[in-house]
């Protein structure tokens, strides 16, 4: 297959297009700029452009072009997709929009969580603008066929990220240089509520699968793991694996939005919230797809990878002083 993903070299969408090469398709990356922590493949076809560019220019670069699928892993407001739906319309037989699941109901209503589930974040923004999206897709795919398939990725990461839930999604390092000095960690709530971690190339299995699928059209997928795990287990893993005794205090989420005003879409409109999934339907379509990496080997994979590239250990020095702050309010009452 013909195949255009716009971005391409992110967390996600870099093993996606490792995979799209491995399978033999024929990948257009559409980006602007060159990735130090995913290359592009070599085998792709680099169209340089950043997709805010004027729609003249973009329509000049992508004359004469037409894809099997296009996959936009970077739109995020109704506006992006009205610019896709224009660009795109007469130039792809699948239109794949990448959306998330924290745009489900919170707090849920059912503990499983289906493609069926209400849509409604009422924390966060981004959540927000990602089902405005969805439902402009699928507006325009009633109206008038255009051939959306919408994916629903949860928490998703790879060898640069070490997901936590309190943590640095610039400087991922940084909570790893906490826990390696003994600094206290904050874990939300009492670490009971259940989180499901995927890792990249797992998710790009199920991805890479739906692509070219008619049957697809028109349909939204969830694609995460099965695993699933208390926030508990999930840091005592990190701390098992640095080797280093565990140092946590237990801070409520709503606490920690005083002080920090990303925890209200991050924690309250996400990562608080306990998820369980039920990935009965991407399977029935992509009957290949498993996730083979467990949170235990995802998680020495990136340590492994932040070893080897030390240049990205970088820390942040804001969020530190945040947290510590965040402590020393909590426990004050206490001492």
């Amino acid at each position: 297959m013909k195949l255009l993903f716009i971005g391409g070299t992110g967390v996600i969408s870099s093993a996606c297009s490792n995979l799209a090469i491995e399978r033999g398709h024929e990948l257009f990356l559409l980006n602007r700029s060159v990735s130090t922590k995913y290359p592009s493949p070599k085998q792709a076809n680099i169209l340089r452009a950043d997709i805010h560019a004027a729609p003249e220019y973009l329509s000049a670069l992508l004359a004469g072009h037409h894809f099997d699928a296009v996959v936009d892993f970077i739109a995020f407001s109704p506006q992006d997709i009205e610019r896709d739906i224009s660009l795109f319309r007469d130039r792809t037989d699948q239109f794949v929009f990448i959306s998330s699941a924290s745009a489900y109901q919170k707090p849920l209503q059912n503990y499983l969580i289906t493609e069926e589930t209400p849509l409604e974040n009422p924390f966060w923004e981004y959540s927000r603008n990602k089902i405005a999206c969805e439902d402009l897709l699928m507006k325009t795919y009633r109206a008038d066929g255009f051939p959306v398939t919408i994916i629903r990725p949860s928490h998703t990461y790879g060898p640069s990220q070490i997901p936590l839930c309190v943590t640095s999604w610039q400087h991922p390092w940084t909570i790893i240089d906490r826990m390696q000095r003994g600094q206290k960690i904050i874990i939300p709530g009492d670490g009971t509520s259940l989180w499901v971690l995927t890792w990249h190339a797992d998710f790009a299995n199920g991805l890479v699968g739906l692509l070219g699928e008619k049957n697809a059209i028109g349909e939204v997928f969830q694609i995460t793991s099965d695993q699933v795990l208390s926030w508990n287990q999930i840091y005592l893993e990190v701390y098992q694996a640095l080797g280093q005794a565990r140092n946590v205090v237990y801070i409520p989420s709503d606490f920690i939005a005083r002080f920090d005003n990303e925890a209200v879409g991050s924690l309250i409109g996400d990562k608080s919230n306990s998820v369980v999934f039920d990935n009965s339907k991407i399977k029935k379509y992509v009957p290949d797809y498993r996730c083979e990496v467990t949170w235990a080997d995802g998680l020495r994979r990136s340590l492994a990878w932040f070893e080897s590239h030390p240049e990205f250990q970088s820390i942040d020095m804001e969020s530190n002083l945040i947290w510590d702050k965040i402590i020393a309010g909590y426990e004050k009452p206490f001492s």
